[in-house]
């Protein structure tokens, strides 16, 4: 079943069953009250003959009454001792004779009068100087069951109307209500992989629909965007991959057409830094492949402190030498691979642009002190501001690092960017005096 369907018909059945219970409520109170002054109008009738038996005052014929439809007397032996005019010369109407005095109400679906409606009958039963007298008053419920006939016909024609107004107005409701979601679905259904710039309409309705909409539309932008990254890099790789591959080939051919063995060295030496640069270009295409699929980090504790250290150590041999200013005792959670990598990132590029100074310093800082702030500073020509989002982005070179001399295919900020922020942390290129200033930011474990 669709929504739709199944909010009429929960809409109608909750309508359905509060009215059924409306219903009998309804007639269970109007049959109760009319009931009721049925019988307080026979009862006071009774009451009064009653009390004329009690003072030996009783008439041969009892006149008719309001309230009553009949009245008889009848002493303790069944003896009828007078009536009203239309029980006149009729036995007692009850062969049950009371033994106490008191009132009995009941209600007799047979009246003596012939009536097919039911009579409500008080019977009173009293003690005179002639021993116990009963009197019975009956009143018809006529009324009581023409007023029960005529609300209870009047239930069966109203509720299955009302029933009916329920569903049909829940129905076009819904349909209303649905009418943006059917939309969405279409125009969802509509978008392939090559059509992501399409968007779904947004209801002007401010409501859950509406949200649910630009919700969709904020995944469609986040999808569109990735995928123009994704062919942007992929373009990007597919030019980064061919210029190597095309000179090694190139070194190859010659190498195999030269004769003299005396070049073969030089050839081969050149045929092997090319391969070197792609087997780094496939890692690092590699790493950014497992960093874009979000593979989980570990959540073990590590001495960022000492893995810096470690990393600075073992650059001992660059060309400019690097200095380190370490705050000691600062852990942090996540592979001490992956942030080895970051920082080696780091050095890498700062070496490959620093003049005579690398400076290094890991500290904690924040409010509560629980981020752990790494800088690199290179005294090299630094970053123009308008480039300092840009140098994040995979395979881009400024200016003054296009040369392939340099190194690195453009990618080594990006993916210290990457791990940065896999880790749960930040990294930016900021203001600095001389140079470049990359900090990365980690949360303290």
């Amino acid at each position: 079943m669709t929504v739709r369907s199944r909010a009429t018909l929960g809409a109608s059945a909750v309508v359905a069953l509060a009215l059924a219970l409306a219903s009998l409520a309804l007639l269970g109170l109007l049959d109760a009250n009319l009931l009721h002054n049925a019988e307080s109008d026979a009862q006071a009738q009774a009451d009064a003959v009653a009390q004329l038996a009690e003072q030996g005052h009783l008439d041969r014929l009892l006149p008719p009454t309001h309230g009553a439809d009949f009245l008889q007397v009848v002493d303790e032996h069944g003896q009828v001792l007078t009536a009203s005019q239309n029980l006149a010369g009729r036995p007692a109407i009850s062969n049950h004779r009371p033994t106490s005095p008191g009132t009995v109400f009941s209600t007799w679906n047979i009246s003596p009068l012939g009536s097919d409606h039911r009579q409500r009958v008080v019977q009173v039963t009293s003690a005179t100087p002639q021993g116990l007298v009963t009197v019975y008053a009956g009143t018809s419920l006529r009324d009581a069951d023409a007023a029960d006939d005529t609300t209870a016909a009047a239930l069966a024609v109203g509720v299955p109307l009302l029933l009916l107004t329920v569903g049909l107005v829940t129905w076009w409701v819904t349909g209303r209500a649905l009418r943006p979601v059917e939309a969405i679905r279409a125009e969802v259904a509509e978008i392939s992989d090559r059509d992501l710039h399409r968007r779904v309409p947004v209801p002007q309705t401010h409501d859950e629909i509406a949200r649910l909409a630009a919700t969709m539309n904020a995944t469609l932008d986040r999808l569109e965007s990735s995928g123009i990254r994704q062919r942007q890099f992929i373009a990007d790789a597919s030019h980064e991959l061919r210029s190597p591959i095309t000179v090694l080939r190139t070194q190859l051919e010659v190498a195999l057409a030269v004769r003299d063995r005396e070049l073969w060295p030089e050839l081969i030496s050149g045929a092997l830094e090319d391969t070197a640069r792609l087997q780094q270009l496939a890692a690092d295409l590699l790493l950014l492949a497992r960093i874009d699929a979000s593979e989980p980090v570990p959540d073990g504790r590590l001495d960022l402190t000492a893995l810096v250290r470690k990393a600075v150590a073992s650059r001992r041999g660059d060309r400019v030498p690097v200095r380190a200013e370490l705050a000691s005792g600062i852990e942090v959670a996540g592979s001490g691979l992956w942030l080895t990598r970051l920082v080696t990132n780091l050095l890498d590029n700062a070496q490959r642009f620093a003049h005579e100074r690398i400076q290094v310093s890991l500290t904690v800082d924040g409010p509560d002190r629980r981020t752990a702030v790494l800088e690199v500073v290179d005294d090299g020509p630094g970053i123009p501001a308008a480039d300092r989002e840009r140098v994040f982005e995979r395979f881009t070179r400024l200016d003054d690092a296009r040369s392939r001399d340099h190194g690195g295919a453009g990618l080594g900020l990006a993916i210290a960017r990457d791990l940065a922020a896999h880790h749960g942390g930040t990294l930016t290129a900021e203001d600095s005096p001389r140079g470049a200033r990359f900090v990365a930011r980690l949360p303290v474990a």
